[in-house]
């Protein structure tokens, strides 16, 4: 009686559980369905009930009625997200990358179940609601790169699981509250590029394994607190653009796993801890524009790790410790503005990866060395405003990867080597001026062809302007100023356009650009008579304002009949008329295309959206029909590219380099046009389309024909192309398929090479802080570095190979939850899956020889995606890896 009984009250248990089950889904689904109508998310099978196998949708393994998961993350998705906070189940909310509005809703604070919310790189405004306060199981929060303002509320203090709390790119101001610091589990503050104000908290590290604080570009005041170092685990330091007094904390030092320490732009004051060398890990040290003083600590040469050391900009003083030269990895030794003295340090040029050297502007004697260049990979060598003597070594031609070289403002005397004509990469600068040298100029100069800035300007340099400089294809700015040149100046478009004070000085020098007329010689019956040249425009221009005089005429005749016909249809277009945009500024590099490209064409088209191709992390993407025919890829810079229109005189002289940029591999800018506050940026058109297309549409077409070595030979050019960044000194924002353009004969090109340019053009080969990458595309290492690096092309450049290799997407729900794939395919022996059964079976299956070669590259994919930025190899080495593979 007593098991009937109970056996009942447990079928009545397991009833009521089952029909709460329905009821609950039921419920979640009719949310959803509310949701997916509200946003139109695409993908969503809204007839469909079982909405667990939705994409983007995860459920609960125990409660399979119950919504755990919701990832909208990257879809452009715009509406209302407050029916999100009716799905209670969530753990977590990925509305990222989307177009959101308004506020974040208050009601998301009743998801008392959520531990991850990423609400980062929409455009919700106002203040963060204190509500989100009663989230106590969140471990994540990001609600960067918004438009958000006001203070941080208090009420988040009860976040007390907090590890990972990001707020950077925002408009918030007030102080940084002292709750932060009393979180005790937060690995990673990000609140960089806001207004704070005040102190950092004197307890922020002082209760938590503080990994990553960065905060830099505020208005922070104060000292840096000895708490951040108290658990001497912190790994990433960013404080840079700030307002920061007092000294480093000498207990920094106690830190053996800080790598990035980046200070510069405050106002800090004293020396560098002596003990600096005890941190093993360190790999970047910025502490530019400071007040700093001192000798530069030879415990540097410790760090065997260091990468970069910037001290630019304050008061050093001493010489450069000769111990630098043990560094193998140094990259950059950064040192100009201070009040350095001694000789070039012969030491530190042997550091063999030492890629650019900044003595300028202190107070270096003596001559340069002969062996200036024994290490093969610099690229920068700036010595201008020393104290340096004597002649310019021949030895400088062998500085054959150099692409500047700043030498001016010294006393170097002699005459100016021909063997600089060697270098041929020079690009960006040859600055020989303000010094003692004569003589000619060489005429191998000419040989620079890549060379945009020349000057050579308060010399004792005589002769002739070598007419072999018409060589210099690339020149835009040149300046032979307070020489004794003599003779006509070369007509030549770079000195044609610029500025008469270019040649200004220069007695004996005439032609254009300078009102100095050069006369003419003739001889007629054994007499010598000059002729003005000023005569002879003097009649050809009386002759030509006459004929144009009747032209235009003729023209407003023309003109004045044309408008009488057409202005009974005036009306109908007069509110066109008025919609159309102004064109502030714009150019066509290429000369020979200026009259095929309209740019209220341009305009135009970028204002349908039909015309729209693509859209990514910085741009849309356009086509543009020419009225001559001619189809452009425009591209569309979004919002927070937008300050660079205010910059226009750098933004133009940037595209110009770009658009000189010479490579089989690279997309290049051929014009641009501003017209508002939107930047468009002209492209040659590809019907080949992008990379991802090919691989994710066109593949799946029945009519593909698997081609396995246009597949390689498609990565190989995409490797080359990155490898020829790197090696100019650019590193790339956004590496993916989808930046990657196929041309007629399917040959790769880069794309958004400008970009990174255009963002930070001042930063060099310096790690950019910047808001880059496409999802599923990212190295991991940037969630606590917030830097684009190379290493980190490396890894994004493995991502393309891997989705060339198994024709997959980099992120796809069918390789499970969080996962990627990048972990699908380094997690396949955990899966019991050999390597063939990762790759395309439509290539892998065709041939031995095509299999083999596959596998051969899948190892350079696993290779150039290591988790560990330090063993990926450099795009040089990945197209050696992967031309042995076509030889094998």
């Amino acid at each position: 009686m007593v098991t009937l009984r109970l056996f009942t009250v447990l079928l009545v248990g397991l009833l009521l559980r089952s029909q709460f089950g329905i009821v609950q889904a039921l419920h979640e689904q009719a949310i959803l369905e509310a949701i997916g109508k509200e946003l139109a998310i695409p993908g969503w099978d809204l007839n469909s009930t079982d909405f667990c196998s939705w994409h983007s949708i995860s459920c609960s393994s125990s409660n399979s009625s119950m919504v755990e998961r919701l990832n909208l993350s990257g879809f452009r998705l715009q509406g209302n997200v407050t029916l999100i906070s009716e799905l209670k189940g969530l753990k977590w909310l990925d509305l990222s990358n989307n177009n959101f509005q308004g506020s974040i809703p208050q009601a998301f604070g009743n998801l008392s179940e959520l531990q991850f919310l990423d609400l980062s790189f929409n455009m919700f405004r106002n203040s963060i609601p204190g509500e989100l306060g009663k989230l106590k199981n969140l471990r994540a929060l990001n609600l960067s790169n918004n438009l958000l303002t006001g203070s941080i509320p208090d009420e988040l203090e009860g976040m007390e699981n907090l590890l990972y709390f990001q707020i950077f790119t925002n408009k918030l101001s007030g102080f940084i509250p002292m709750w932060i610091g009393n979180l005790t589990n937060l690995r990673v503050f990000a609140a960089y590029e806001n207004e704070f104000s005040g102190d950092i908290p004197v307890n922020l590290g002082l209760h938590s394994e503080l990994l990553l604080l960065n905060l830099h570009s505020n208005h922070l005041e104060g000292t840096i607190p000895e708490s951040i170092f108290a658990m001497e685990k912190i790994e990433f330091l960013v404080l840079t653009n700030n307002k920061l007094t007092g000294t480093i904390p000498d207990s920094i030092v106690n830190c053996k796993g800080l790598s990035s320490i980046r200070i510069g732009n405050n106002k800090l004051i004293g020396g560098i801890p002596k003990g600096i060398g005890n941190i093993s890990s360190l790999t970047y040290f910025e502490a530019d524009n400071n007040t700093l003083s001192g000798e530069i600590v030879s415990g540097f040469a410790k760090c065997s790790n260091l990468t970069l050391l910037n001290l630019a900009s304050n008061g050093f003083s001493g010489t450069i410790p000769p111990e630098f030269g043990e560094l193998n990895n140094l990259q950059e030794l950064i040192v100009p503005g201070n009040n350095l003295y001694g000789e070039i340090p012969t030491s530190v040029l042997r550091c063999k990866n030492l890629n650019k050297l900044d003595l300028s502007n202190n107070k270096f004697n003596g001559t340069i060395p002969g062996d200036i260049c024994n290490t093969t990979k610099l690229q920068f060598l700036l010595l201008g405003q020393n104290s340096l003597k004597g002649d310019i070594p021949r030895e400088i031609g062998n500085c054959v990867k150099l692409l500047e070289l700043q030498m001016g403002s010294n006393y170097l005397t002699g005459s100016i080597p021909s063997e600089i004509g060697h270098m041929k990469n020079l690009q960006i600068s040859l600055n020989l001026s303000h010094n003692h040298l004569h003589g000619q100029l060489p005429k191998d100069l000419g040989k620079l062809d890549k060379l945009v800035s020349l000057d050579v300007s308060n010399n004792q340099l005589s002769g002739n302007i070598p007419l072999e400089l018409k060589g210099m294809l690339s020149l835009i700015e040149v300046n032979f100023s307070s020489n004794q040149f003599t003779g006509p100046i070369p007509a030549f478009a770079p000195f044609e356009k610029s500025l008469n004070s270019s040649f200004l000085g220069n007695k004996g020098l005439c032609g254009e650009p300078l009102s100095s007329d050069c006369g003419y010689d003739f001889e007629h019956n054994g007499n010598h008579h000059r002729v003005s040249y000023r005569l002879i425009l003097a009649i050809v221009g009386s002759g030509l304002a006459i004929f144009t005089a009747v032209t235009v005429v003729v023209l407003l005749y023309m003109m004045r009949e044309k408008q009488e016909k057409t202005t009974m249809e005036a009306g109908n277009t007069t509110d066109e008329t008025c919609s159309k945009p102004v064109i502030i500024a714009g150019n066509v590099f290429d000369e020979n295309l200026k009259q095929a490209i309209d740019f209220d064409a341009v305009v135009k088209a970028v204002r349908k959206d039909t015309n729209k191709i693509s859209t990514g992390t910085f741009s849309d993407v356009y086509r543009a029909d020419m009225p001559s025919g001619m189809i452009l890829y425009v591209k569309s810079l979004k919002s927070m590219d937008k300050t660079i229109v205010h910059h226009q005189s750098k933004m133009i002289r940037e595209l110009e380099k770009l658009s000189k940029l010479c490579h089989d591999n690279l997309t290049r800018p051929i014009g641009f046009a501003i017209y508002e506050d939107v930047v468009l940026l002209l492209h040659q058109y590809h019907p080949n389309g992008t990379l991802a297309q090919f691989l994710h549409e066109f593949s799946q077409k029945p009519e593909y024909e698997p081609d396995w070595p246009t597949r390689l030979s498609i990565a190989i050019g995409v490797a080359e192309g990155l490898a020829f960044l790197h090696h100019v000194a650019i590193i790339h924002l956004d590496v993916s398929s989808g930046n990657v353009f196929l041309d007629s004969k399917f040959t790769p090109l880069v794309a958004e090479v400008e970009i990174s340019r255009l963002l930070d053009p001042s930063r060099g080969t310096a790690s950019i802080s910047a808001v880059a990458g496409s999802f599923g595309y990212i190295p991991p290492e940037y969630a606590y570095t917030m830097q684009v690096t190379a290493p980190g092309n490396v890894y994004s450049y493995g991502v393309v190979l891997l989705e060339i290799l198994t024709t997959r997407l980099p992120v796809d729900e069918a390789f499970g939850e969080g996962v990627d794939l990048v972990r699908w395919v380094h997690g396949a022996s955990a899966r019991g899956e050999t390597p063939e059964q990762i790759l395309d079976a439509r290539l892998s299956t065709i041939s031995f020889a095509w299999r083999k070669e596959m596998l051969a590259a899948l190892k350079v994919a696993l290779m150039c995606t290591d988790t560990i930025p330090a063993k990926r190899p450099r795009m040089k080495k990945v197209i050696e890896m992967l031309q042995e593979v076509t030889q094998s």
